[in-house]
């Protein structure tokens, strides 16, 4: 397709196994896979890696933590982070990430940010096109 996503009718059905992941930054490598409207990613953050303050102008981002820990400040309060905590980051709210010892997390983001689709033909399973998908 043009637009590089799978054909209409593709199987909704995919793996993370066998596949490498996406260094999304220095340090930080996810997988992904999304629909029309929302993206979930595996986050993996190596020991002593950061992403620094940014917002998703379009985008909201939940997080569910189930490995390690991460420090997070979202606007001006700041939270270490350890298995079973989960956030949720409204769209256009700053927020930045280190993690001292490395940690891994799952996170939905809707809609989908196309900057964090590593292969658009694989990680995506579309049935209008992604009309709701922004650029970042």
């Amino acid at each position: 397709m043009p637009d590089g996503s799978a054909p209409a009718g593709a199987s909704p059905f995919r793996t993370w196994n066998g596949v490498e992941s996406f260094e999304f930054v220095d340090g930080v490598r996810l997988h992904a896979v999304g629909g029309d409207q929302v993206l979930l990613c595996r986050v993996r953050y190596e020991p002593g890696k950061q992403v620094p303050r940014h917002a998703h102008e379009h985008t909201e981002q939940l997080m569910a933590v189930v490995e390690g820990a991460v420090t997070m400040t979202i606007g001006d309060e700041t939270r270490e982070l350890g298995p079973g905590d989960v956030v949720c980051v409204n769209r256009g709210i700053e927020h930045e990430l280190y993690s001292e010892g490395g940690v891994t997390f799952f996170e939905a983001l809707a809609p989908v940010p196309l900057d964090h689709v590593p292969d658009r033909a694989r990680d995506l399973v579309l049935a209008e096109g992604g009309a709701t998908h922004v650029a970042r």
